[in-house]
């Protein structure tokens, strides 16, 4: 099993999500916890690795926990995943890792394409969507 930190960016019902090379999925940027890190520094540290930016604000406990069977070219290892949500305009400018990425891209949560992207991903979005402070 890997403990991995998602970090969900959203703006007013928008979710902020990258095309994964290996998942060959649409998923959060984030990333392994690296051994002895915080689960909230692998989301500070995920955020300018993947994203090129720094959350404006401190960043909450996560707001949903998973575990997935991971899929695509590394597939078969067990990911438990916090997910953590950072709030961020979508007018911010951010540079996406072209190595690990093959776009990234803003969805407003109905278009989000949920067959392509993580098995807990609709649940998720209903629960931030029933926080609306969150979601905005």
């Amino acid at each position: 099993m890997h403990l991995v930190s998602y970090v969900v960016v959203v703006d007013n019902g928008h979710v902020l999500l990258v095309d994964h090379r290996n998942a060959q999925l649409w998923l959060p940027p984030g990333g392994h916890v690296e051994p002895g890190e915080h689960p909230r520094v692998t989301v500070d540290r995920e955020l300018e690795e993947e994203l090129g930016f720094v959350a404006s604000h401190p960043i909450e406990p996560p707001l949903f926990v998973t575990i997935t069977t991971t899929v695509g070219l590394t597939a078969g290892h067990t990911d438990v995943s916090l997910w953590y949500v950072v709030r961020a305009s979508r007018h911010h400018s951010f540079k996406f890792d072209e190595a690990e990425f093959r776009d990234a891209r803003w969805f407003p949560f109905d278009e989000v394409p949920i067959e392509r992207t993580d098995p807990h991903m609709k649940r998720f979005l209903t629960k931030l969507e029933n926080n609306k402070l969150l979601a905005s």
